[in-house]
C-alpha cells in the first residue's frame, strides 16, 4: 500500500506543470506558436501538431485551453480539429469559465453549438455560479440563451452571489433575453 502511495506521488511529481523557468527559449517560442495558432484559428496546422502528439488540452499561463482560445476567437474549424482530437470542452481557465460559456459571451451561435454536440454540460459553472446561460443573457445573445435553453439550461439557476439570469440581464441592460426570460418565468 505504502509503495502505490509512494509511485503515484511519484507520477504527480513527474507531471507537474512545466513553468517557463524549466523552458528553453525554442521551447517557449513553440508554445507560443501553439496559442497563436489556437487564437488566429489555424485548424490545418493545429491538426498537423495533434496528429504528431500535441496534447490537445495544453494549457497557457492564465489557464486557457487551445480549446478555449479557438472558442473564444470564434474559430469553428479550429475547435472542431480540438475536439475531434480529444479537447475537453469542460477544461475551464483561471477565471473559471468554460469554452462555452467564452462561445455565449462572444455571442458565437456555431461554435456554441458545436461545443453542446461534442459534448458540453449546459450547466457547468465555476466557483462564481454563472452558467454559459447567464453569459448569454448578460450580453442579450438571445439566440444562444435560446439554443442553451433547448438543451435544458436551467433558467431559474442562482450564481454565487444569489443573482438570477434575469438580474444579470437587468443589471446588464440586456432587454432581449430579459424578455425572452420573463417570458419563461412567467409560463412556469
Amino acid at each position: 500500500m505504502q509503495q502505490q502511495k509512494d509511485e503515484e506521488q511519484q507520477d504527480r511529481a513527474q507531471t507537474r506543470a512545466a513553468t517557463p523557468a524549466d523552458l528553453d527559449d525554442d521551447t517557449l517560442a513553440f508554445v507560443r506558436r501553439v496559442f497563436g495558432l489556437a487564437r488566429a484559428g489555424d485548424a490545418d496546422e493545429l491538426a498537423m501538431l495533434l496528429d504528431h502528439g500535441l496534447p490537445p488540452n495544453l494549457r497557457n499561463e492564465r489557464g486557457d485551453s487551445l480549446l478555449m482560445l479557438a472558442c473564444y476567437h470564434g474559430h469553428l474549424d479550429a475547435a472542431r480539429v480540438l475536439l475531434d482530437h480529444g479537447a475537453d470542452p469542460e477544461i475551464m481557465n483561471d477565471a473559471s469559465q468554460t469554452p462555452l460559456a467564452g462561445a455565449a459571451f462572444k455571442g458565437d451561435l456555431a461554435v456554441t453549438t458545436l461545443l453542446l454536440e461534442r459534448g458540453a454540460s449546459v450547466d457547468t459553472a465555476g466557483p462564481n455560479g454563472r452558467t454559459a446561460l447567464m453569459f448569454a443573457a448578460m450580453f442579450n445573445r438571445t439566440d444562444i440563451a435560446r439554443l442553451l435553453l433547448a438543451r435544458g439550461a436551467d433558467p431559474f439557476r442562482l450564481d454565487a452571489d444569489g443573482n438570477s439570469m434575469l438580474d444579470a440581464a437587468r443589471k446588464m441592460g440586456a432587454a432581449d433575453t430579459m424578455e425572452l426570460l420573463a417570458a419563461i418565468i412567467n409560463e412556469r
